[in-house]
């Protein structure tokens, strides 16, 4: 019977939520902002882990942004003091280095969602009156 997890998967896992938490209380760089760690995709040979984060700000921001920048350099830059508290919170023999990256997903998704507004406007995909006779018309 196979595992549903690899082990890779459950380091993974366990890193992101040190690595929020850590973040969160440890690092006390003012460019860090308010990060949050969406993903954690560590190597099957535990060599690294890339770590996606996303910032909490009011404006749309890309890769490029200044903002993002600063925030990716502190974080890359504490990267080794957050490698050794969360090697000794996670008591592994094999801490992976770890590499921070802009998630770009939000965004996009955030993109998608416009388009599809576009497209079909705010009414909904199905008119209450429909949904309601064809509930009318199963319980009779």
């Amino acid at each position: 019977m196979p595992r549903e997890f690899s082990r890779v998967d459950r380091i993974g896992d366990q890193m992101q939520r040190e690595l929020a938490q850590l973040i969160q209380r440890e690092v006390k760089d003012p460019r860090v902002g308010m990060v949050t760690v969406n993903a954690v995709k560590v190597s099957r040979d535990l060599g690294y882990a890339d770590i996606y984060v996303s910032l909490l700000s009011t404006e749309e921001l890309t890769e490029e942004s200044p903002e993002v920048k600063e925030s990716l350099a502190a974080l890359n830059k504490a990267s080794g003091f957050l490698r050794g508290q969360v090697g000794r919170a996670m008591k592994l023999r094999v801490m992976p280095h770890l590499r921070f990256h802009f998630d770009t997903l939000q965004g996009y998704s955030r993109r998608m969602d416009n388009l599809i507004r576009e497209a079909v406007g705010d009414k909904p995909a199905v008119s209450r009156d429909e949904g309601d006779s064809d509930d009318s018309e199963r319980d009779a």
